[in-house]
């Protein structure tokens, strides 16, 4: 009688997850670093005062939060190269997931800025600061830290998300599962790994979100 998990396949099978887990998280960091920094730019061209510029940010937003990242993946993927714009599936997963989440983390800035006391402002244009030095050297330092762990939930999300890559033929963590457990006729073992794995970098991602919000609030980020 065969056992429920055997113990030798999945050590068999763990270099083959371990070289898919290796693209997830390429995936996760690369996407993030791209929605973090796209985010803060979406969020300050939000709230530029000429209108012409706004409103057609606040739109891009609304329809990228309003819409499923997979059918934005599919886009990318299968409409987007028709144009002439050609790029490998990881790079046009990076892409989805770094624009898609972008969008949320806009609204997450937008957020920690409005939050900022508005004597900070005043006080900034009574020193006669530029628009650029009020919010690099002002606003930025005290609405971002106060944000960092709604940016790490997104982290998670986004690496949870990844599984979807598999539909413009990344072959990431849960699609290298499918492909052994298709092969081997075992799915025990290669879903029970990546069920584990997904679980430990989440709490690792978690971990590692709330010891940057302590060295911020450490170093002044707090207000």
């Amino acid at each position: 009688m065969n056992p429920i998990f055997d113990w030798a396949f999945a050590w068999e099978i763990l270099p083959a997850l371990g070289s898919a887990l290796v693209i997830t998280v390429q995936a996760t960091v690369l996407g993030m670093l791209l929605a973090v920094v796209l985010g803060l730019v979406l969020a300050m061209l939000r709230r530029a005062p000429m209108r012409w510029v706004s409103a057609p940010v606040a739109v891009l937003i609304e329809f990228v939060r309003s819409t499923p990242l997979l059918v934005q993946m599919y886009f990318l993927f299968y409409v987007l190269p028709q144009s002439g714009a050609r790029m490998s599936p990881l790079a046009t997963g990076i892409l989805a997931l770094g624009v898609h989440y972008a969008a949320y983390c806009a609204e997450v800035y937008r957020a920690g800025i409005e939050s900022v006391p508005r004597g900070q402002l005043e006080a900034a244009t009574a020193l006669n600061m530029s628009p650029w030095r009020t919010a690099v050297g002002v606003v930025l330092p005290q609405a971002i830290p106060p944000v960092v762990p709604a940016l790490g939930n997104y982290l998670v999300a986004m690496f949870k998300d990844t599984p979807l890559l598999s539909a413009i033929t990344v072959v990431e963590l849960l699609q290298q599962s499918k492909i052994i457990g298709s092969a081997t006729f075992r799915y025990t073992e290669p879903l029970t790994l990546v069920g584990l794995l997904f679980l430990l970098l989440s709490l690792i991602a978690a971990w590692g979100v709330r010891r940057l919000e302590a060295w911020l609030k450490k170093f002044g980020g707090s207000r």
